[in-house]
């Protein structure tokens, strides 16, 4: 059972800005990618494997929780950049 990232978010005292978002997105992206590496490597063991591979799940879980929210901002912010534009951006 993974962490419910929506929840957690939701019922946070203040809303996150837009710039909190970004780092968000951006740093869950980095993370996932290096999760797939690793679960591509010959590192993992067996016995890991599974909480390993949960570990990516709960990533790309809250990754796309964020990019919902993202959404929403940007319907809002019409000059915050789309979302290709904000995972291709070289930082």
């Amino acid at each position: 059972m993974g962490i419910d990232f929506f929840n957690i978010i939701k019922n946070m005292s203040e809303p996150l800005s837009s710039n909190a978002i970004i780092y968000a997105i951006l740093s869950l992206n980095s993370e996932i990618a290096l999760q797939k590496e690793y679960l591509d490597s010959s590192e993992i063991s067996v016995e890991d494997r599974g909480n390993e591979e949960e570990i990516l799940s709960d990533l790309e879980q809250a990754f796309m929780e964020f990019l919902d929210l993202y959404k929403s901002h940007t319907r809002k912010d019409r000059e915050l950049p789309n979302i290709e534009e904000l995972l291709n951006s070289e930082l």
